[in-house]
């Protein structure tokens, strides 16, 4: 397998169509995104409750939804091709369905159980929140408390959000730190501790006033938590609640995952010749963004968790996480959606958890998680019916796992799924996807010629990316960047005089991106500006004398 594809779709997209799009069991099928601002000083939603209901789903509304799973994941899985799935349900703190589908690979005969260790992708996010309340609940920490307090070294490009940005503002994706600020860095494949210091050259949006799925910037709140309890981020996971919870399947260290005999492997699906098919391609380790992305799991231990949770912190008797600092994680702290037509209703993220209330009233709980290399996850909650499902899958995010979910729960109220949930999902994901004509994917009808391959040779340099490389080989260019230690090759391909194109790579990939050489006044190549890079205006490298 490789780690390198060259043309894949947009993660930041598909990731934030994703979020909403898990929502939309609450009643609200309208799914544009708003980035309108909830009045906030501190950690709590200034925004009206709605009055607690009761619950309204009975025993036997829950077994008939129960009964519906196994013909529920299957028709999804007939439907999409998708290779491997794993289910637990959770209710009135009892594991009453835990099943495995499909297999772990393609090609393979070894079959997914509720064992199966999975890449959860941001679903890493609501355990990570659940980790923090643990220092909180033990008040090492408070939600509110400035980040910088713990980690002397945070800085974001405002003095103003760097001296007051909170693990509140960081895990509810207010800072102000737009969707995908640093993932570009972790697809070149540097290191957190590469990452998290440049967070303080990216530009910033309204803080406290505006919602950007930011990975890192969540990154951020959990190693400032580990640090203030003066531990690994892995340690204080194992301790705070994989050890307490018998969580032994679950990890954020990826080579845990790689080392697990039992696994998911991650796939795409791509169009050919006979159609499309399910191919395990890619690698993906989320190392870098460990708290935000990078945890592996079972649906067994994942249904312990929902047991946690539903239980209010308590776990088998024993109050694992203080249940005031767990609540946090459950209250709306950022709009996440603004209502676009009449009867819509608002959207909001918590701490690590979509917010949202449903038909009935009743108060909902969710996170998906996608890679855009090849996996699919969604957890969900109902708390006042004592009520929970985790779905993962090891197939790129085509609304597997939500519309299993949202099929649950639509079964366990009505009888039966009354929505195509799959083909709802697989809709909007398919338009999120889509993305404007690309210019470089059409070569210019009277290109101009480049200059002496030599004149564009060099080292050159940024202060977000580091140093670049271009050399000539065999009458070529080529570009090489990202950690020394195991740096990325692009070959360049001539378009139009100064302008070269590059397949753009990783989670993030876009397709060909530009390379644009820009001579200086005398006429000599003094910089580069990459497209693909040039996202947040960070892209240029400027060549060294």
């Amino acid at each position: 397998m490789t780690t390198r594809p060259s043309r894949i779709h947009r993660g930041p997209v598909v990731l934030a169509a994703v979020a909403v799009l898990a929502l939309a069991a609450a009643g609200c099928t309208d799914t544009a995104t708003s980035s309108s601002a909830v009045p906030t000083s501190g950690t709590r939603s200034l925004l009206p409750q709605p009055p607690g209901p009761t619950a309204r789903l009975g025993e036997q509304q829950v077994d008939t939804a129960v009964g519906q799973l196994d013909s529920i994941v299957q028709d999804a899985m007939s439907r999409t091709g998708v290779p491997g799935v794993a289910v637990a349900v959770v209710y009135r703190d009892q594991v009453v369905y835990s099943k495995g589908f499909g297999v772990r690979e393609v090609g393979k005969p070894d079959a997914v159980d509720p064992d199966t260790v999975f890449q959860v992708a941001s679903v890493s996010k609501p355990v990570a929140s659940t980790i923090v309340a643990g220092v909180v609940g033990r008040k090492t920490i408070a939600w509110d408390d400035p980040v910088i307090k713990y980690n002397p070294s945070f800085s974001l490009r405002d003095p103003f959000v760097t001296a007051n940005a909170s693990f509140a503002d960081l895990m509810s994706h207010r800072s102000g730190l737009y969707t995908g600020a640093g993932d570009l860095l972790e697809d070149l494949g540097f290191d957190q501790d590469y990452i998290l210091p440049r967070l303080n050259q990216q530009p910033l949006d309204a803080f406290r006033a505006s919602y950007n799925y930011s990975n890192f910037g969540y990154t951020e709140g959990g190693v400032a938590a580990a640090d203030a309890a003066k531990q690994s981020w892995d340690a204080l996971a194992q301790d705070t609640l994989f050890g307490p919870l018998g969580m032994t399947s679950s990890s954020y260290e990826h080579s845990v995952y790689e080392s697990r005999p039992n696994k998911a492997l991650i796939h795409v699906r791509e169009d050919g010749a006979n159609g499309a098919t399910w191919q395990a391609k890619y690698l993906r380790d989320a190392d870098a963004e460990a708290p935000a992305g990078g945890l592996s799991s079972s649906v067994r231990d994942m249904a312990q968790f929902i047991r946690l949770q539903l239980g209010a912190g308590k776990f088998g008797g024993t109050q694992v996480i203080d249940p005031a600092a767990l609540q946090e994680t459950h209250i709306p702290h950022q709009d996440l959606h603004t209502p676009q037509q009449p009867g819509a209703r608002t959207q909001f993220y918590g701490l690590g958890w979509n917010v949202s209330y449903d038909d009935q009233g009743r108060l909902r709980l969710d996170h998906s998680g996608a890679f855009a290399l090849g996996a699919a996850t969604n957890v969900a909650l109902l708390p006042v019916e004592q009520l929970g499902i985790v779905t993962f899958t090891n197939g790129y995010p085509i609304g597997v796992p939500e519309a299993v979910n949202n099929a649950f729960f639509d079964a366990a109220q009505n009888g039966r799924p009354t929505v195509d949930w799959l083909g709802f999902y697989g809709k909007a994901l398919a338009a999120s996807e889509e993305q404007p004509p690309n210019p470089y994917d059409t070569a210019p009808a009277h290109p101009k010629p480049p200059q002496a391959l030599t004149a564009y040779t060099g080292t050159y340099d940024s202060p977000y990316y580091g140093p670049l490389t271009v050399a000539e080989g065999n009458g070529k260019l080529q570009i090489t960047m990202g950690p020394p230690e195991k740096p990325t090759t692009f070959p360049l391909t001539a378009y139009d005089g100064d302008t070269f194109t590059f397949a753009s790579i990783g989670e993030n990939a876009t397709g060909t991106s530009g390379a644009i050489f820009k001579p200086g006044p005398d006429g000599r190549i003094d910089g580069v500006t990459l497209t693909f890079y040039d996202q947040r205006g960070l892209g240029t490298f400027t060549r060294g004398a």
